[in-house]
């Protein structure tokens, strides 16, 4: 049985194919129109998981939406009613596409599935089912988790009406305990923060997360003691006069500027100390609200093992947290937490709670098989992309490959490295990846001003050989999907000057924190991922090769794309980004090619109109 999952139409749509309960592929859309979290409907992503499983639209017994829009709906009107007649601009802006498109969505995606596949009639379409939003999140949490039973976590923006939804998963059922409702929101609250402190509301928010560290908490309790009643079982209302989601087309008003002493930072200008001590404030409250909803949660379950999604699940220094400060033994997040992930639940949804099919689960393996659910493409493909290019290149063993970069990761280049099934989610994790000696005190610098054109107070991830993880961080736990912040070990830190404690703020930059000083962020704390051989062995061999080479089991990762730009998915994007930035050296699979031989990139333009601010 063939289950499709979408999730489309309001951020980041992708799809996800299942046969017979397990993941085969899945793909966000934004990967393959090259428009960063493409929210239209997922041909594209949808065409490739069928490609991928050899089927057609004919063969797939149901297609499931992440999403109820008549809910969803009633959650608009209902709002609008209660603060009228404020809103009434966004009320005007927002119905037009409501009463064309969303709220007659089943023919919408009815006729999106004819035109995807040739076929004449709906009826002959697969059965169309829906699945509430936050129960989609759950079931991405839960189901692919190597868990019997645990509880389920689930924080966002909002779905329907949910923000907040706790869940017990059990074999495979899902049993909902409770929600808390919009306009209550623990994502919108940090959004609103990411709004006021100059970033893209839903592409931001890891920004202001690593933004945090080089500010003061200066801001904490004026967040308590006007924006959010906190209870001490984490649950919490905010006080919506100092918002303007409900009923305008920004975050904030204009009592949450005279509570923070000004208006919103202007998108691009110059980060101040303010932005700075917004950023750790609303991190700290976010934090203890997670630890207190998890803890309040286990209290209520007893149960051993958590898992997480929706945006907020992103978090990885909440999550950090929760792993370390916790109760449970053990935590397992969604790589794909945010909308994207919607299509995995709902397909499985579709497969367990629809078809009540059971679920295998040992306790250590999930069912994400390393989130590497993209296309790949062959060496023969590739070599034929090549030559069409001109583009000089040698095809090597991966014996003589490894060795070579090692040697030149080691000396300072930057490897962009491409090879595999692509990625499922925000996350390089070994398959579309661009790789730095974490070693080398300007690699933070080089990668964020001259590769990913982007802010400079940006953190990198450590990649890092599972069995190595604890010589280099306060962990010791698996981290595949880079979702876990973890402290450098003690050991490892480098002591600081007076003159550098005395520093604060973006100066923090560039004083080298560890002898990892490109993965380490200036609280001495870094995003870990744990490279696992059987999850992903070509890139798990060359870490071993270079460990062999420099003693050190650890690179920075990045992913491999330019600011603004979708992680890149085919050999054409890849070499595109290779030419277009200051990335020394490009793997395509076993296809080794450097800069300084290739010719110049024909026809290009300038990406930075390209691609929209992110």
């Amino acid at each position: 049985m063939h289950i499709l999952g979408i999730s489309a139409y309001y951020h980041d749509s992708a799809a996800c194919l299942v046969r017979d309960g397990a993941i085969v592929a899945a793909a966000q859309e934004e990967r393959f129109t090259r428009k960063k979290f493409d929210a239209r409907f997922p041909a594209r992503a949808i065409r490739y998981c069928l490609e991928e499983t050899g089927i057609s639209l004919k063969d797939v017994q149901h297609v499931v939406f992440y999403d109820k829009p008549l809910v969803k709906f009633e959650r608009l009107l209902e709002t609008y009613v209660a603060f009228a007649p404020k809103g009434i601009k966004s009320f005007l802006a927002a119905m037009p596409v409501w009463l064309k498109e969303k709220l007659l969505l089943k023919g919408v995606l009815q006729n999106e599935l004819i035109a995807l596949d040739g076929i004449a009639k709906k009826k002959d379409l697969p059965q169309l089912l829906f699945t509430e939003h936050h129960e989609a999140h759950a079931a991405s949490a839960f189901y692919p988790s190597p868990y019997r039973s645990a509880a389920v976590l689930c924080m966002d923006g909002v779905g329907e009406w949910a923000t907040t939804s706790a869940w017990l998963g059990e074999d495979h059922t899902l049993k909902p305990l409770w929600q808390i409702d919009f306009p209550h929101s623990l994502g919108l609250l940090y959004s609103a923060f990411t709004y006021y402190t100059g970033f893209k509301v839903n592409s931001g928010e890891y920004k202001v997360m690593g933004l945090a560290p080089y500010g003061k908490p200066k801001y904490v309790q004026a967040i308590y003691d006007h924006l959010i009643d906190l209870k001490p079982d984490g649950t919490f209302r905010l006080k919506i006069e100092y918002f303007n989601y409900c009923t305008g087309l920004t975050m904030t008003n204009g009592r949450f500027d005279d509570l923070f002493g000004g208006p919103p930072r202007k998108p691009e200008t110059l980060l101040t100390q303010r932005d700075m001590d917004l950023a750790r404030s609303v991190q700290e409250v976010t934090e203890e609200v997670v630890l207190r909803l998890a803890r309040t949660l286990h209290h209520e379950t007893g149960a051993e093992n958590l898992c997480l999604a929706g945006g907020v699940a992103l978090n990885c220094v909440a999550n950090g947290r929760i792993l370390r400060e916790g109760p449970y033994k053990g935590l397992w997040i969604q790589p794909a937490a945010g909308d994207a992930g919607g299509a995995i639940g709902a397909a499985l949804t579709g497969w367990h709670a629809f078809e009540n099919q059971g679920r295998r689960a040992d306790g250590k393996r999930d069912a994400m098989r390393g989130a590497l659910l993209g296309p790949s493409y062959s060496s023969d493909e590739i070599e034929s992309f090549l030559q069409r290019k001109q583009a000089p290149y040698t095809r090597l063993s991966d014996e003589i490959l490894f060795e070579r970069l090692a040697e030149e990761i080691s000396a300072g280049k930057i490897v962009g490295w491409f090879q595999g099934r692509m990625e499922f989610g925000p996350r390089a994790l070994g398959a579309r990846t661009i790789i730095g000696d974490a070693r080398n005190p300007t690699m933070q610098s080089v990668m964020n001003l001259k590769i990913k054109y982007r802010e400079s107070f940006r953190p990198f991830a450590p990649s890092v050989l599972r069995e190595r993880v604890s010589d280099y961080f306060e962990m010791d736990a698996d981290s595949p999907y880079m979702l876990l912040v973890a402290p450098v070990q003690q050991a490892r830190r480098l002591p600081m000057t007076d003159d550098q404690r005395a520093l604060w703020g973006i100066d923090l930059l560039n004083v080298p924190r560890s002898d990892i000083p490109a993965a380490t962020h200036v609280d001495y704390s870094a995003r870990v991922q744990t490279v696992h051989k059987e999850m992903n062995p070509r890139y798990y061999n060359l870490l071993k090769v270079f460990e062999a080479k420099t003693g050190c089991p650890v690179v920075v990762n990045t992913s491999f794309n330019v600011r603004n730009e979708p992680i890149v998915c085919s050999p054409e994007d890849a070499y595109r980004c290779f030419m277009r930035s200051a990335i020394d050296i490009l793997v395509l699979e076993s296809c080794l090619l450097y800069k300084n031989e290739q010719p110049p990139l024909d026809g290009d333009s300038d990406w930075q109109k390209e691609f929209e601010l992110d």
